[in-house]
């Protein structure tokens, strides 16, 4: 029988139930996505993530821990990490070092940056972070702001590959996101349907345009809950054609697809219906998704987190779905491969307190 185990769920608290065990050990499920509430301190979150691994060795232990805004940890020693903006602007400063000497400069804070953060992470016992955003700047979108790093996607690509560059020394998987765009929409796909009227061949040769050129780096993607109607009726995490004929296809991406979070508003609707976190699973599933992420629903006791996971072994008994043994494959690889060093060890690790210096 084909193993996968596509979803990523939540828990409520600082330490696992009874009822969290049960959930985590079900097959369907591969992974969780932590968040400031499931946050104490080092010692707390460190057992959280041993008592985890304790119930499934191969779950993956997620955070959005990007930098500036989006960093969900950050007393008890964690490095406030500068908004991905601060890159960009540090690019763009030469100084009296002559032209290009803030590039140069920017992308090995970058590289620190990704490392710091990748080892801290780690240390405490989490695997993967969602980072880093690839959207561009235009200066539109609230949501993206200075999570961006930039405008230009080749200064983008540069910043982002040197970011991934660190978290890969730290011994951390990465995910760009929002594919192939987020930046351009003012609308907030956590509480909208933004809509992207451009044509393909303008968000190619812009927005999208990171994602061809790290296709050797990226190991996994995140897509957007945003429509293109000129490619297609459906917010891109749904789509195929976007998905498998554009990112794998013409992109050349292989690692693996992430949904963003199904109970944004801008997952609820396809085609116009309202639609289950079931069947918004299912949809991104059959799109080329390898994994689906449920957040935030745990925390009236996660009756909607059960109804999914009996959503999708029903949706698989009944043939709505199938799981891929690629996709598992594409799970596996986001693991860290060697032990991560432990927090002590780190902080008077020359490495880390050289990457420290460098942190703008």
């Amino acid at each position: 029988m084909t193993q996968h185990a596509p979803l990523i769920i939540d828990v409520a608290g600082l330490s696992l139930t009874r009822t969290d065990r049960q959930r985590l050990k079900h097959p369907l499920v591969g992974g969780l996505i932590l968040f400031a509430r499931n946050w104490q301190d080092r010692a707390q979150l460190t057992q959280l993530c041993l008592d985890i691994k304790k119930v499934r060795h191969d779950l993956l232990i997620c955070v959005d821990h990007e930098g500036g805004r989006v960093q969900r940890f950050k007393t008890d020693g964690f490095t406030h990490l500068p908004p991905m903006r601060a890159l960009g602007e540090m690019w763009l400063h030469d100084g009296k070092a002559g032209e290009g000497a803030g590039a140069m400069r920017a992308t090995n804070a970058a590289t620190a940056c990704g490392f710091v953060l990748g080892a801290e992470l780690r240390a405490c016992g989490v695997d993967f972070s969602f980072t880093p955003v690839l959207d561009l700047d235009f200066g539109e979108s609230s949501v993206i702001g200075d999570r961006a790093f930039a405008r230009d996607p080749r200064v983008v690509s540069l910043l982002a590959k040197s970011l991934m560059h660190g978290l890969l020394q730290s011994g951390m998987a990465n995910c760009g996101k929002h594919f192939p765009g987020h930046g351009f929409v003012k609308a907030d796909s956590h509480t909208d349907i933004p809509v992207d009227k451009r044509s393909l061949k303008a968000i190619l040769a812009d927005d999208a345009a990171p994602y061809g050129w790290l296709n050797t780096t990226l190991s996994s993607v995140m897509p957007a809950h945003v429509v293109y109607p000129k490619v297609d009726a459906r917010p891109a995490g749904f789509s195929s054609k976007w998905l498998n004929d554009i990112l794998r296809g013409q992109l050349g991406f292989g690692g693996a697809v992430f949904s963003d979070d199904l109970s944004m508003a801008g997952a609820r609707l396809i085609d116009g219906q309202e639609v289950s976190y079931t069947q918004a699973a299912v949809a991104a599933l059959n799109a080329g998704c390898d994994m689906v992420l449920l957040c935030n629903q745990s925390l009236d006791g996660g009756r909607a987190v059960d109804a999914l996971i009996e959503g999708l072994t029903e949706a698989q008994v009944k043939g709505g779905w199938q799981p891929q043994e690629a996709s598992e494959q594409r799970r596996l690889a986001l693991l860290p491969r060697a032990p991560a060093t432990e927090w002590d060890a780190l902080m008077v690790q020359p490495d880390y307190m050289h990457a420290l210096d460098q942190i703008p």
